[in-house]
């Protein structure tokens, strides 16, 4: 399986997420900062996976910025899944991985997972929860069953 995880980060929680479901998946597997896609190489991965912070509920505006670049062709029935890292209080405005999700399958690709979110602290330099990169390598898993 050809897997591409696209992610950002301000604080590198959700690199470290990124790469940890990047450990778990067997095949050749791509980690890449969205501002960095070559938008070329969309079509020739199986699995096409997303992930940003929650920022006022949104992705960070580089991952906004790529999923308005995707052109449907590249994606349209292809498998993708959608992550975010988030604070609890978060859920007051919604979730990025939802967006995300919204966006791929508005452009007519596969969401062969729901949406994921993986717990960060609310301080004033958020860190990921404990066990969260487990959680992380876990739910790598169940996208390549």
């Amino acid at each position: 399986m050809k897997v591409l995880i696209v992610y950002d980060s301000t604080y590198g929680n959700t690199e470290q997420i990124a790469r940890a479901i990047a450990s778990a998946i067997t095949g050749e597997v791509k980690v890449v900062r969205a501002g960095e896609v070559n938008l070329a190489e969309l079509n020739s991965h199986d699995l096409l996976v997303i992930g940003s912070p929650t920022q006022g509920g949104r992705p960070m505006s580089s991952v906004v910025e790529l999923l308005a670049k995707i052109p449907e062709s590249a994606i349209k029935g292809k498998n993708v899944a959608a992550f975010d890292t988030r604070i609890a209080l978060a859920k007051l405005f919604g979730f990025a991985a939802v967006r995300i999700a919204k966006n791929l399958k508005e452009k007519g690709a596969v969401a062969i997972v729901p949406p994921e979110g993986f717990n960060v602290t609310a301080k004033k330099v958020p860190k990921l929860k404990e066990g969260e990169l487990e959680s992380a390598t876990n739910w790598a898993k169940t996208l390549i069953k």
